[in-house]
C-alpha cells in the first residue's frame, strides 16, 4: 500500500487553543492512581478492565481529542500522549487497549466534516471503538478475506480478524476490509452491539493479556450506509500514530517498574554481608540501579512526546492545502516515531530487567509479579519488528529514501 493525499478541501476545523496540560493531569490523576491500585489483582487473577475503561469513559479520558463543541477536550496530540503515559503506567494494559480508539477518533477528526462530525458527537458522548485490521493463517500478503457486500438498507460484513486489541470492550470495531463488488480497500465502522459480530478473549501472549486482543468473527454483520469509507482517506500519519501509542505503552511500562522496585527497595529490611552494610534503601549501588532506571523512563517519556510534536504538526498541515508541507511533515511524523520507538523498547527493557538487580530472588514471587513490567514491555516491542524500523531510518538517512507508511502481514509464497 502507498500513502495517499487524505487532504479533505472541507477537513474539521482544528480545535481551538488545546487545554493547559497542568489541568488535564490534575483531572485525571485520580482516575489513574484508582486504575494503579487495581492493577496487581488484574495481574494475578486475569481480570479484564472493564470497569476500568468505563472509568475512563466517565471521565471524558477517551474523548481527550475531541473538539469541545463535540464534547471533549481538545487536547493536542502531545497533551494526548503524555496522558497516555501516565495511564500506561498505572496499566499498560489499558493504554493499549484504547490504540484502535484514539486511532478512529484521529481519523474522524481529520476527515471531512460532514462525515466526521457525527463520529465526533458519539465519542465526546463517551462510545469507544476497538480495532479489526488484522488476519492470521493462510492469508497471503496484499490479501484481505474479510469482505463488504452493499445490501439494500446499506452494508454486510463477513470475515475474521485477530489481535483485536480493545475490541471486546468497545462500542465500534475499526475495521480494515474490501469491498466484494469494487475490490476497493475500506474502513468499516461496526456496531458490536448486533448478533453478528462474535467477540473471543483468546489472546495467549505472555504480556499484555488484559488488552482485549483475541478474535473477532463478522458473520452477516450490518454496517450503516454512511460507515464504509475508502482507505484511500484515511489520515496519512496513521502509521506514526499507532506506534506512539506503543511507545508510550514502553515509557509508563519503565515508569511502573521505577516505581514498583522503589516501593520494594523502600520497605527491605535484609540485606547481604558482601553489600554496603547499610539498609538497603540508603545502599549506594542498589540506589544507581534505581536511579539509572528512572533515567531510561525520563528518555522514552521524552522521545515518545518529541514524535508526538512531529506528529501533532502533520495533523496541523493536514487541516491546510500546502501538500508539500503535508508531505514533509507525514515523513517526519513516520520518522520520529521510528525513532522513539527504537530508543523506548530499548530503555524499556533494560529498565524492566535492570531494576531487578536492586532486590533479590525474592523479588521473582509471582505475588509481587514484578516480571509483568518486562513481559509487558517486551510484549509491546515485539510489534512493528524494530529490525525493519531500524534499516528504514538507516535508508533515510544515507539515500533519503521515504519510510513505509502502511504495511500488512501474510503468508509469503514461495
Amino acid at each position: 500500500m502507498t500513502l495517499h493525499d487524505t487532504r479533505p478541501a472541507n477537513a474539521t476545523a482544528a480545535p481551538g487553543t488545546p487545554p493547559e496540560t497542568a489541568a488535564l493531569k490534575a483531572r485525571f490523576r485520580p482516575v489513574f492512581d484508582r486504575i494503579a491500585e487495581g492493577a496487581l489483582r488484574r495481574e494475578r487473577e486475569r481480570i479484564l478492565p472493564f470497569e476500568e475503561i468505563g472509568w475512563l469513559k466517565a471521565s471524558g479520558f477517551t474523548a481527550l481529542r475531541v473538539p469541545v463543541e463535540f464534547g471533549g477536550s481538545g487536547a493536542s496530540l502531545v497533551q494526548l500522549f503524555d496522558l497516555l503515559i501516565d495511564l500506561a503506567e498505572a496499566d499498560t494494559n489499558i493504554a493499549q487497549a484504547l490504540r484502535g480508539h484514539f486511532a478512529l477518533v484521529e481519523d474522524r477528526l481529520v476527515a471531512p466534516r460532514a462525515e466526521g462530525a457525527r463520529w465526533l458527537a458519539r465519542f465526546g458522548a463517551g462510545e469507544i471503538a476497538g480495532n479489526g485490521w488484522t488476519e492470521v493463517g493462510s492469508v497471503r500478503i496484499g490479501e484481505t478475506i474479510t469482505r463488504v457486500a452493499p445490501t439494500a438498507d446499506g452494508f454486510r460484513i463477513d470475515g475474521e480478524k485477530f489481535y483485536s486489541t480493545g475490541t471486546i470492550f468497545a462500542d465500534w470495531i475499526d475495521t480494515y476490509a474490501t469491498r466484494a463488488d469494487t475490490g476497493e480497500p475500506v474502513i468499516a465502522i461496526v456496531a458490536t452491539d448486533q448478533p453478528g459480530i462474535e467477540r473471543r478473549d483468546d489472546w495467549t501472549g505472555f504480556g499484555q493479556r488484559m488488552t482485549g486482543t483475541g478474535t473477532t468473527v463478522y458473520t452477516a454483520a450490518h454496517v450503516e450506509p454512511d460507515a464504509v469509507v475508502p482507505f484511500a482517506r484515511r489520515f496519512r500519519y496513521q502509521t506514526a500514530f499507532y506506534q506512539l501509542v506503543l511507545d508510550a505503552v514502553l515509557a509508563g511500562a519503565a515508569g511502573a517498574a521505577v516505581r514498583d522496585v522503589s516501593e520494594q527497595v523502600r520497605r527491605r529490611s535484609r540485606g547481604f554481608s558482601h553489600g554496603s552494610g547499610t539498609v538497603v534503601r540508603e545502599d549506594p549501588q542498589v540506589l544507581q540501579v534505581v536511579g539509572r532506571a528512572r533515567a531510561f523512563a525520563f528518555a522514552a517519556r521524552a522521545a515518545t512526546l518529541e514524535a508526538a510534536r512531529a506528529a501533532q504538526t502533520a495533523y496541523e498541515t493536514s487541516q491546510g492545502d500546502d501538500r508539500a508541507a503535508d508531505d514533509a511533515a507525514n515523513v517526519a511524523a513516520e520518522i520520529a516515531s521510528a525513532e522513539a520507538q527504537i530508543v523506548a523498547a530499548d530503555l524499556a527493557l533494560r529498565a524492566t530487567s535492570d531494576l531487578f538487580n536492586a532486590l533479590s530472588a525474592s523479588a521473582s514471587a509471582t505475588g509481587l509479579a514484578l516480571d509483568r513490567h518486562w513481559r509487558n514491555a517486551r510484549t509491546a516491542a515485539s510489534h512493528n519488528p524494530l529490525i525493519y524500523k531500524e534499516r528504514i531510518l538507516g535508508d533515510n538517512a544515507v539515500n533519503g529514501t521515504d519510510p513505509v507508511y502502511v504495511w500488512q502481514i501474510g503468508r509469503i509464497s514461495g
